[in-house]
């Protein structure tokens, strides 16, 4: 099957498109989607003059099926930025038809154009769909680090305490 796939950068006209997205990859994972105050900060750094990161869509005629959105870090070994990319998704009854595919390799382009020396994802370790797309890229699983998180909660509570010693 071959699809003719458009991708497009979000704007103000195709941005709640992307919320549905976005809201439906919440599904597929089984987490919370963005939450009102949550959706408008993401038109706000997604669409501003300053933006603090990249989204694209993937549509077939007419019809949005996926996106992917990225941001750029720094590696101070390489001296050269970075490409994390933090979602890549196509709806449901889209997947196994090549869409996945352009928008991945649309990212690998975007990195090659931003002179970047790397790209950085992470995959959660039950999603064997992805885990398989990615090998297919060679793609190294790095086993020696390991990830970490602080929520804002954390952030919140950490700083207030750190606040206090001032």
């Amino acid at each position: 099957m071959n699809l003719d796939i458009h991708i497009e950068k979000i704007n103000n006209e195709n941005f709640n498109n992307f919320l549905h997205l976005v809201e439906k990859l919440a599904e597929y994972e089984k987490l919370d989607p963005p939450d009102k105050d949550a959706k408008i900060r993401l038109k706000k750094d997604g669409l501003s003059q300053k933006l603090r990161y990249e989204a694209y869509l993937a549509k077939i005629n007419e019809k949005y099926v996926g996106y992917i959105i990225f941001i750029m870090s720094y590696s101070s070994f390489l001296a050269l930025p970075t490409l994390y990319l933090e979602d890549i998704f196509v709806l449901k009854e889209f997947r196994k038809k090549g869409i996945g595919k352009k928008l991945f390799e649309f990212c690998i382009l975007k990195a090659k154009e931003k002179q970047c020396g790397r790209i950085e994802w992470h995959v959660l370790n039950w999603n064997k769909i992805g885990i398989n797309f990615y090998s297919k890229y060679k793609a190294k699983h790095l086993s020696t680090w390991l990830y970490y998180r602080l929520d804002k909660s954390q952030i919140d509570s950490i700083s207030q305490k750190l606040d206090l010693k001032k």
